[in-house]
């Protein structure tokens, strides 16, 4: 994939729940928000498979717990980073998948064709700021802190080849007060991260979102640009 995406057709609208893949590498909390809002009719969703990291991810007891098909690709297993991401979008296929996203998936990934553009990810800040390689969790909630930020927030963003890079879809922003931790920090943006994800998967589905170049562009609801 490269940094300068091509423009690309305005995509149709689902007329139907969309069908998401979820990668996981923690405890799963962001996909069990979504369950959720889909139990309570906010998120007209599908989940017909999460995969993990690893085989102790607390995301795959929230999964079995809600009768999705849930697997291990750990990386360790695989040479390269190519052969471990071709074992994963292999299971990601099978399933028949609209949208991947990676719901604190913290291994590089390589994007294939067919999937540009419909892999998103959730950062916890607003990237270009407090993001890259083995900036994730409270890492990135400590060095906001330490750099004396005023806000902070979340950034969903469609995925490409490099970490916490590729357009950017939504973004929300939390205060940083004085007297925060890491943990005070992370929970409030946490809170962003459950309004930002599932918006960002409700403009997918209604065909909303256009690539051009670099940068995500969000139509109107009638079509027209935003």
């Amino acid at each position: 994939m490269t940094d300068n995406l091509e423009t690309r057709p305005v995509p149709e609208p689902l007329k139907r729940p969309i069908r998401v893949g979820v990668l996981v590498s923690g405890g799963g909390s962001n996909f069990a928000n979504m369950l959720k809002l889909r139990e309570n009719g906010l998120l007209a969703a599908d989940f017909p498979l999460v995969i993990a990291s690893r085989p102790d991810c607390g995301g795959l007891t929230v999964a079995r717990n809600a009768g999705v098909r849930a697997e291990t690709v750990t990386r360790r297993e695989f040479k390269s980073t190519e052969e471990f991401s071709s074992r994963v979008f292999s299971l990601i296929r099978e399933a028949e998948v609209d949208l991947v996203v990676l719901a604190g998936f913290l291994c590089l990934l390589r994007v294939p064709p067919d999937f540009e553009n419909r892999v998103m990810n959730i950062h916890p800040s607003l990237i270009p700021a407090f993001c890259g390689k083995g900036l994730y969790g409270a890492k990135v909630h400590e060095s906001v802190l330490a750099r004396g930020a005023k806000v902070s927030g979340c950034t969903v963003h469609f995925a490409d080849n490099l970490y916490d890079h590729g357009p950017i879809i939504v973004q929300k922003t939390v205060p940083v007060l004085e007297n925060d931790t890491p943990q005070t920090l992370a929970s409030r943006v946490f809170y962003a991260e459950c309004e930002a994800f599932p918006e960002a998967i409700r403009l997918f589905a209604s065909g909303r979102l256009v690539v051009t170049e670099s940068r995500c562009r969000i139509l109107d609801s009638d079509g027209s640009n935003r």
